[in-house]
Parts: C-alpha cells; sequence; structure tokens
C-alpha cells in the first residue's frame, strides 16, 4: 500500500472513530448505542455482521446486540445462547491476563451449510474495564482469517470505546439505584417522624383526656 493509500485509509479510520465516539457519546439506550457502534464497525472492516456479548456481575454472558446476523443465528435464537469457543477463549484469558483480539472460527455455524451467507470467522475483540473483563465484540467475514497489525490496532481502540461506554452506562444504572434508594430510605424516614410525631400527639391527647375525665368524676359519697 503506498503512502497516498495509506493516508487516505487513515482518514477514513479516524473519522470512523470519530463518528463512533460522537454516536456513542450521545445515545442514551446502551443496546440502542452498542448497535450504531456495530454498524459503524462492520462497515468499516467490510462486512455485515456482528454481535456483542456482556458478561453480568457472575460471568453469565448475554447477547447485548446483533448487525446483520446470517438466517442460520437470526432465526434460531437459541444457538446465539450459551458459551462458545470465543467466550471459553476469553474467560480462560482473562484468568491470567488481558486476552488479545484475534480471528476465531465460530462455533455457532459450525457444521452448518444452509444459513450462514458463508460466514465461518470474526475477529473476537475482548472488552475492559480496569482490568475487569466486560464482554466481547465479534465482526465476522467469510473469508477472515488473519488481522493486519493496522487492524488489530483499530479494532483494540474501537474495544476501549465500546469498554467506556459499557462501564458508563452501568455506574449510571448503579447510580439511579443508589438514587432511588436514598430517596425510598428519605421517604421512610419522613412517614416514620410524621407517624412517630402524630402517635406522640395523640398520646398526649388521650393523657389530657384522661385528666379531664378524672376531674369530671362525682366524688364518691
Amino acid at each position: 500500500m503506498d503512502d497516498e493509500s495509506t493516508l487516505i485509509r487513515r482518514n477514513l479510520e479516524l473519522a470512523t472513530l470519530n463518528i463512533i465516539a460522537a454516536d456513542l457519546n450521545r445515545e442514551i439506550d446502551l443496546g440502542r448505542a452498542l448497535e450504531i457502534a456495530l454498524e459503524h464497525v462492520a462497515r468499516l472492516f467490510g462486512r455485515r455482521t456482528g454481535w456483542i456479548w456482556l458478561l453480568d456481575p457472575g460471568g453469565a454472558a448475554s447477547l447485548a446486540a446483533s448487525c446483520s446476523l446470517p438466517p442460520a443465528l437470526a432465526c434460531n435464537p437459541e444457538r446465539m445462547r450459551g458459551d462458545c469457543t470465543c467466550l471459553d477463549t476469553y474467560r480462560r484469558a482473562t484468568t491470567e491476563r488481558q486476552a488479545s483480539v484475534g480471528i476465531i472460527t465460530c462455533s455457532r455455524l459450525k457444521g452448518l451449510l444452509d444459513g450462514t451467507q458463508g460466514l465461518r470467522f470474526h475477529a473476537s475483540v475482548p472488552l475492559y474495564a480496569h482490568g475487569h473483563p466486560l464482554g466481547v465484540l465479534n465482526v465476522a467475514g467469510a473469508d477472515w482469517q488473519e488481522l493486519s497489525s493496522d487492524e488489530l490496532r483499530l479494532l483494540s481502540t474501537i474495544g476501549d470505546l465500546l469498554s467506556i461506554v459499557v462501564e458508563r452506562a452501568r455506574l449510571l444504572a448503579r447510580n439511579v439505584e443508589l438514587a432511588a434508594l436514598e430517596e425510598r430510605n428519605r421517604i421512610a424516614r419522613e412517614i416514620h417522624d410524621t407517624l412517630a410525631q402524630r402517635l406522640a400527639a395523640i398520646t398526649l391527647k388521650l393523657e389530657v383526656a384522661d385528666t379531664l375525665l378524672e376531674g369530671n368524676t362525682p366524688a364518691e359519697r
């Protein structure tokens, strides 16, 4: 690739990264933000299909977003549940060190002929936040069996962007939960204080009433 072609490619990459970053920053819903990012990434690498796994605190993976899944997967959602080669590889790597970007033969399409659109491989991009595993971004292709250094660099950068968005969304969700809990506690305190005040007032009135009744009782002869 000559210098001019390299420059054009780099400019396209930077423009796409800026677009992805802007879209991710603008979109509030995490699922929609990840779908938009997938569309940009697939287009940038000349692919159509991609999906993102996110891990819950217990380590279980769920499909967080997808883009143009082939019929073999889109029409058979059970194939997009449970573990697979890329998730197993990711988990094994994270026990000792951070996993790296790599090409993996998609085990979810293994043994299928119809409805795969020729897909066999995907680039797996691990997602981390402060060293903690978040999930995996997969971008699929029929002939994608190796990655150039530029592709590795670019996918790693995109993975970092997505990791920041996922972590931000989770922090926001936790903050919302904490705010809701604080509000419930505040209301509970107000109810408790109000009831306590009213009970005290009622008790005082009853004591006054008893005193008045005792004062009005005719003396025994």
